[in-house]
């Protein structure tokens, strides 16, 4: 799927976010982020732009976005989340906040 550079600083933005949300960075992480790297097309540089970026903003943006899209955002939020080998309750509530901000509603995971 192509994404926009808007859509992409701001899907990287939150995929850095749930990422850093449990306050530790795990290796499973960074290899979900290394692979999106080439999926996505973006860089470590670019990562640092997405950084600057307001989560609010990133929100805008997103909630812009067609179906598809969102539907690959929640993909990719989920996979990123589960790299480490489970969803923390921290990056859980990211998901979730992005999920409620952009229009999407994210079944429950027992």
């Amino acid at each position: 799927m192509n994404f926009d550079l808007s859509e992409k600083l701001a899907m990287v933005n939150v995929i850095d976010a749930v990422i850093v949300a449990d306050g530790e960075i795990h290796q499973g992480e960074i290899t979900a982020l290394s692979n999106l790297m080439s999926i996505i097309d973006f860089d470590s540089n670019f990562l640092m732009q997405a950084r600057t970026i307001d989560t609010a903003q990133s929100i805008h943006i997103l909630k812009e976005m067609t179906q598809d899209k969102k539907d690959s955002l929640a993909q990719i939020l989920e996979e990123v989340a589960l790299a480490d080998g489970y969803i923390h309750e921290k990056e859980n509530d990211v998901i979730n906040h992005v999920f409620n901000a952009i229009g999407m509603i994210k079944a429950k995971k027992g």
